[in-house]
């Protein structure tokens, strides 16, 4: 307001705010007050109204996780005994050279999965590195550009890590946590994880076919055998024969005997575990080849920012040497020239 009488002015001066940098320890002058700021020095993000960590149900999922972990393992070691109990007197009774392969075979895939079991299990699953913070003169400019603090640790939190609440630790590119193996997939185990569905799907897969075989071979040959295969090739015709079949089958008394149900559980539950952790690979490559981790996939949602989709993100992941990844511009230029 303006008095020209008395020759002054009267001016409104803007409220300003002072908060303290976590990263650097600055005083900072905002203009407004911001919940949410970023300083202009180390480029941390400090939250002036952070979420209060939960801990009343911590003791409870961790609980809850390994009870998941002693299950899977109890049932990987069923499957393994089971399956070497129901199926290999029959392999053995066609030949001694099948019945050593086999056993080699078995042997082998179980031990591959149950070293990358336990190593996924107790594995770090990435504990981000410890970094320098909350002094000016040893924090230099753009040193935490996009760090936050994480309030249940007590640390910087880097852009690419992600706070587990029921592993209670900050987890680095943190895929998601697995209450079957009872620990993260992060930067440091990610790789053991998929080799450990890698070795499950083959193993269960190794599991149905042989329990498929031995029970061909435990099955006595269905009376009229040859009606149902001289049948006419249609839908109709297969569902009955199949029915049939099966009504036979539970008919007769070989078929309830231990062996058996031993068999048909194996065949049945590994076909099953075999499909989803199919499905759970395909979802893991997918992301990888999109140079992406599932939680800054479901972060993306919604938003422009996308990943490079490349075979080199496999190969990299995977660890295969650079020599190949080279080539792989050179062969997508190939591509594109035989489509143009």
């Amino acid at each position: 307001m303006e008095d020209s009488s008395q020759g002054s002015f009267v001016t409104t001066i803007n409220e300003v705010y002072e908060s303290v940098c976590w990263g650097c320890g600055l005083n900072l002058v905002l203009p407004s007050y911001a919940p949410v700021f970023k300083c202009g020095w180390c480029g941390a993000i400090t939250n002036q109204n952070p979420v209060k960590p939960e801990t009343r149900s911590f003791g409870l999922r961790r609980i809850r996780d390994r009870c998941f972990v002693a299950i899977l393992a109890v049932f990987m070691l069923f499957v393994i005994c089971a399956g070497i109990w129901a199926a290999y007197p029959v392999v053995f009774s066609i030949s001694l050279a099948c019945g050593i392969f086999h056993s080699v075979v078995a042997v082998s895939l179980a031990i591959s999965t149950l070293s990358t079991f336990t190593v996924v299990a107790f594995k770090c699953a990435g504990k981000p590195i410890d970094i320098v913070y909350g002094t000016h003169p040893g924090v230099g400019n753009g040193a935490l550009n996009n760090y936050t603090f994480c309030h249940t640790c007590s640390k910087p939190k880097s852009p690419r890590a992600h706070h587990c609440r029921t592993c209670g630790m900050c987890v680095l590119d943190m895929d998601h946590h697995c209450p079957f193996i009872g620990n993260c997939v992060g930067a440091g185990n990610h790789k053991n994880f998929v080799a450990f569905l890698i070795s499950a799907i083959i193993s269960t897969s190794y599991a149905s076919v042989m329990c498929m075989y031995s029970l061909t071979h435990i099955l006595p040959p269905l009376e009229n055998g040859a009606a149902y295969t001289s049948s006419h090739a249609n839908s109709v015709s297969i569902l009955r024969g199949v029915k049939s079949i099966v009504l036979a089958y539970i008919s007769n008394d070989v078929f309830i005997s231990l062996r058996g149900f031993v068999l048909l559980y194996l065949f049945v539950a590994s076909v099953s575990v075999a499909l989803g952790l199919s499905v759970l690979l395909w979802q893991q490559l997918s992301y990888i080849y999109e140079g992406k981790t599932y939680l800054s996939h479901l972060s993306s949602q919604g938003s422009e920012e996308d990943g490079e989709k490349s075979c080199g993100n496999l190969l990299t992941f995977f660890g295969c040497p650079l020599l190949i990844e080279r080539h792989l511009p050179t062969i997508r230029n190939l591509r594109k020239r035989h489509k143009t």
